[in-house]
């Protein structure tokens, strides 16, 4: 019996400590977040820094959203016929593809793909400036580092994302015509009028909602990650580095899985 309660002292314990370690962590990341967009007003050239972060995130990012945005509308067009030839409502292809874009994959996938480019190097260069004592450098002279490095990043995330997301959905309903249309005999008016019926000013507000909470969420999770690179004890230097450019794109795409839900189910 002493053994066993025992064990259960430990288990507690454990969950305890580790309860903890999570609400200390969500606060502190809270505070990060707001103290970057506190000193948004104490940076100096905000609008040159937001300018590069937009081109980092936008125009740099912009080839793998227009890949992968076109072949999963292929994917889509070429799955969702088969699936609804067997019901006899192939004319619905349209309603399918815009719909499945435009609520959900769309968002989605456009901020895991700017997460894995954008948000890891974001990440892996924060930690890089923790680690040479870069930002400890700019901290001495007195500027505000949440401001210079952190903050233009941000407001460029509630930019960059909507846009990106826009193009994919555009590129992935195209996409889609393609495999039903032109691959598979979908009539063409029939498909694009589909869309024209499906796509309503509510679906585009949740898909434009999602994109701006995703965006600003992921971008905050990378650059907490990389500014505190220095707490993970277990590993220095560049494998620092490593480690801080791995958790923060691991975060922040359950970040945004978790998000997605809770946004979809206030919509559904």
């Amino acid at each position: 019996m002493g053994v066993f309660m025992s064990i259960i002292r430990l288990m507690l314990h454990w969950l305890g400590r580790r309860t903890l370690r999570v609400v200390f962590g969500v606060g502190d990341f809270s505070l990060f977040t707001g103290r970057s967009f506190l000193s948004l007003a104490q940076t100096k050239r905000l609008a040159t820094r937001i300018a590069r972060a937009v081109h980092e995130q936008g125009t740099v990012c912009l080839p793998v959203i227009l890949i992968v945005g076109v072949f999963t509308g292929l994917v889509l067009g070429l799955q969702g016929y088969h699936v609804l030839s067997r019901f006899g409502s192939q004319g619905l292809l349209g309603t399918l593809v815009s719909l499945s874009l435009v609520r959900e994959m769309a968002p989605v996938l456009a901020s895991l793909m700017l997460i894995g480019q954008a948000g890891s190097a974001f990440a892996a260069e924060l930690g890089i400036q923790r680690n040479t004592e870069q930002i400890a450098a700019l901290e001495t002279m007195g500027v505000n580092s949440h401001g210079y490095l952190v903050a233009p990043r941000l407001v460029a995330a509630l930019i960059v994302f909507p846009i990106q997301t826009a193009l994919f959905v555009i590129l992935g309903i195209w996409g889609g015509s393609i495999s039903g249309s032109v691959l598979l005999g979908v009539d063409s008016g029939v498909y694009w009028s589909a869309v024209h019926r499906a796509v309503e000013a509510r679906d585009l507000q949740e898909c434009f909602m999602k994109a701006a909470v995703f965006g600003l969420l992921s971008m905050s999770v990378c650059a907490y990650q990389g500014f505190h690179a220095d707490r993970n004890r277990s590993a220095v230097g560049a494998r620092a580095v490593s480690a801080c450019t791995t958790r923060a794109v691991v975060l922040s795409s359950i970040a945004v899985l978790v998000a997605d839900y809770i946004i979809s189910s206030f919509f559904v």
